[in-house]
């Protein structure tokens, strides 16, 4: 089971950090991430860490978001910073483990305001 939280309403240029905890089961865990979904749009790959502590963002949010991971508490952060309203949708945790099973979280919505 995949924990999201930290969403909310924030104005245009702040800065939120969403968190995602993997519990309940022991996860061999490989990959993590993030995607959004905005109203009428498809989900979309935000960011990702593999195990080896390598990155991969999406060009929107270079720059300005800031995956990472704790492993110790399969735990996958994201730091989002100079937030604007494009940036608006709800944001799914994303892990891979080992063998390739695929766990998403409930989603947390962050909204962007002018």
């Amino acid at each position: 089971q995949l924990q999201a939280s930290g969403g909310g309403l924030v104005q245009a240029g702040g800065s939120l950090t969403l968190s995602c905890a993997a519990s309940g089961s022991r996860f061999n865990v490989k990959d993590m991430g993030w995607y959004r979904q905005a109203p009428g749009k498809q989900r979309e790959l935000v960011a990702t860490i593999a195990n080896s502590g390598n990155t991969n963002y999406a060009d929107s949010v270079k720059g300005r978001f800031t995956i990472s991971r704790d492993n110790a508490k399969n735990t996958v952060y994201l730091q989002m910073n100079s937030l604007n309203p494009e940036d608006t949708a709800v944001y799914y945790c994303n892990l891979v483990d080992m063998i390739n099973r695929v766990y998403w979280g409930q989603g947390t919505l962050v909204t962007v305001s002018r």
